[in-house]
């Protein structure tokens, strides 16, 4: 217990010092104070396009606007963000063979793969939760309110997603080896989701589908219960990703 403690405040400082803490932080808080702003600017924005002979009509932003384009922003760059920083959370100490000291001195398997994971879900939920709260506060600082239809769940639905993906990234850096390893693995796996997603069968069960659907949540084309099925087996995933990435990072070389 003291080893996974002391390498947890050890991946925290790590962050820190090399400013993925603050990038994603950073990045974040940008996306959730910039959807509203662009929401309610938007029809400003294109009155100023001189588009000649042709007339547009931009309705009222609403609110629904303002979250619809933080799903988009989040969901789309945001991600991609989240794959950036953590990708070589592992695989790059395997590589520089960072590991090996302490582990011969007592530091046991399970407590890397968990201080690691802890720190990094840990990252992405306080950077998250301030991007929602931004985008509460400005939302209700331009349209007058803030709520959804559903929009806790939503929020909830990306955040479980955001975890599914660095169980993945975990797994990943146990399988194959190199700085970009995991990076690659992982951009396979959810490039492979995105690609089944278009099969309805599939699309029900699917994790992506948590990142996908929840503008269709605010606009109450979906209900939670159509999303119900997605977020246990996104559940059970994690769970999975990181009972594997216990299994063999315990057989895995340094």
């Amino acid at each position: 217990m003291n080893g996974w403690i002391a390498f947890t405040k050890k991946e925290f400082m790590e962050q820190l010092r090399s400013y993925k803490a603050l990038t994603l932080i950073a990045v974040l808080f940008l996306f959730g104070m910039a959807s509203p702003l662009l929401a309610k600017m938007m029809p400003v924005i294109f009155s100023q396009m001189p588009v000649q002979g042709i007339s547009i009509t931009i309705p009222k932003p609403t609110i629904l606007d303002a979250w619809v384009q933080f799903f988009k922003n989040m969901s789309q760059m945001g991600i991609i963000v989240v794959l950036l920083v953590f990708s070589g959370t592992l695989s790059r100490e395997v590589t520089k063979g960072t590991l090996v000291l302490p582990i011969s001195k007592g530091l046991s398997r399970n407590a890397v793969i968990l201080s690691k994971y802890f720190a990094s879900i840990i990252s992405w939920t306080f950077s998250y939760a301030l991007a929602g709260v931004t985008a509460c506060g400005y939302t209700f600082y331009l349209f007058g309110r803030f709520s959804a239809p559903h929009l806790f769940f939503s929020l909830f639905c990306l955040w479980l997603f955001g975890a599914f993906l660095l169980a993945v990234i975990m797994l990943a850096g146990t399988v194959v080896s190199g700085n970009y390893g995991g990076l690659l693995l992982t951009a396979v796996v959810l490039a492979v989701m995105l690609a089944v997603n278009v099969f309805p069968r599939i699309n029900k069960w699917n994790p992506v589908t948590l990142a996908s659907d929840n503008s269709s949540l605010l606009l109450n084309a979906k209900t939670v219960g159509d999303l119900s099925a997605a977020v246990w087996t996104t559940f059970s995933l994690t769970v999975l990703c990181l009972i594997l990435s216990l299994i063999l990072f315990r057989k895995k070389k340094l």
